[in-house]
């Protein structure tokens, strides 16, 4: 048959192969990253040590980091040089880069220094914040994501996870200290002697961590919480050997009186007290309070926050501790996995295109900023404050 007879609607030139298109992700522009110097709480942390900041630095990331930045944590100025760093003794320049890498949140002076449509990267501490601070920072068009807020693919709040399992350790062995200095007892169990009473309240990422350690040093432990699926699992991964509760006042109060150190570890933002004023006059003289999740909202309503320099605090014969920071007594250990954390993150951005493209392709990403280019983008933040809440995905699509 002819082949001029059969009928098509396409035309000749319709009808030619083409080549194929393909999306091509644009790799992203190397960042510049700033590592300043922490100024407020005494901290001792901070985001990078030399050993991710020479990785990224192979990875062509021009990073700033201000003289003295790594002291707390015991590193020094010669190794982050060696890694690639540039040393500045200018807190300026390090928050004039196109992202700010902290561990506090900035300071109000510390927030001139930057420069509009900065990447700032830090703890958000809602507990300690005002609506002057946030109006600040939108002044300054920055784009702000929390540490609280930073989820992965599997929505998980990964690294409020990972500063939790340091947070849970600590606050049981910072309890043992606390615990010897108040009246001579040491935490734990010994053939023959009653073992230490430890009362946990939260069966989140810190309560896990913080009831491990726990049994490890032999104390009898409970857990409260007001989320049976969080019990059922802690129950399930410590074998049942430790007894738990649904936080009921009774049952709470019963426990209280018997304690000698209780962990506070409930993480909902703004809770009100769950341990009453009365709770605590009641509890035995020399026990210890460790109010680990402060900087969200007291557990315990006769706690306050305290610094590096004054710990603690007694109030009816009880130690009470508030340190929001609490992970910065154990620095070296908490930069390293915090680094790791970044390090992985940072790279993760660089093979999606950078931070602008990943806002746009990634909805997880979109979730952890509280607020891009000076609007506010969190709604939780925005009814605490009082400010005008913008949604992202209207921003961004």
């Amino acid at each position: 048959m002819n082949s001029t007879n059969v009928f098509t609607p396409f035309s000749e030139e319709e009808l030619i192969p083409k080549e194929e298109k393909l999306e091509v992700i644009k790799k992203g522009k190397q960042f510049s990253i700033g590592v300043p110097k922490e100024t407020c709480l005494n901290e001792r942390r901070t985001c990078l040590s030399p050993d991710a900041v020479q990785v990224l630095v192979a990875h062509g990331h021009h990073i700033i980091v201000e003289s003295g930045a790594g002291e707390g944590s015991f590193f020094t100025d010669l190794q982050y040089s060696e890694s690639g760093a540039t040393i500045t003794h200018d807190p300026k320049e390090a928050f004039q880069q196109d992202l700010v890498l902290k561990i506090n949140p900035p300071t109000e002076e510390e927030i001139d220094y930057f420069k509009p449509c900065t990447y700032l990267v830090s703890a958000l501490q809602i507990n300690l914040r005002d609506q002057d601070y946030f109006k600040k920072l939108s002044e300054k068009k920055i784009n702000a994501i929390a540490f609280e807020f930073i989820v992965d693919e599997y929505k998980q709040l990964s690294l409020v996870r990972l500063i939790g399992e340091i947070a849970g350790n600590i606050s049981i062995l910072y309890a043992a200290e606390l615990l010897a200095l108040s009246n001579g007892l040491m935490l734990g169990g010994i053939t023959g002697v009653r073992p230490t009473e430890v009362v946990i309240l939260g069966a989140g990422i810190v309560g896990e961590f913080a009831t491990k350690a726990a049994l490890g040093l032999g104390a009898s432990v409970k857990v409260f919480d007001n989320s049976l699926s969080k019990l059922r699992r802690l129950h399930m991964m410590v074998d049942g050997r430790v007894p738990t509760s649904i936080i009921d006042p009774k049952e709470l109060s019963k426990s209280l009186k018997r304690a000698d150190v209780v962990i506070g570890a409930l993480s909902k933002i703004s809770l009100a007290p769950i341990v009453t004023e009365e709770m605590v006059s009641k509890m035995k003289k020399g026990s210890v309070i460790i109010d680990v999740t402060i900087d969200n909202g007291k557990v315990i309503e006769t706690s306050e926050l305290t610094s590096m320099e004054n710990p603690y605090v007694i109030k009816h014969g009880v130690i009470h501790c508030g340190l929001p920071n609490l992970t910065s007594k154990m620095p070296r250990t908490t930069t390293k996995a915090i680094s790791n954390f970044f390090l992985s993150y940072l790279l993760n951005y660089d093979e999606e295109g950078g931070f602008e493209n990943m806002l746009v392709r990634k909805n997880e990403m979109k979730q952890t900023l509280y607020m891009y280019k000076g609007r506010h983008t969190k709604k939780l933040i925005c009814d605490r404050f009082d400010l005008t809440y913008h949604d992202i995905n209207l921003l961004i699509f």
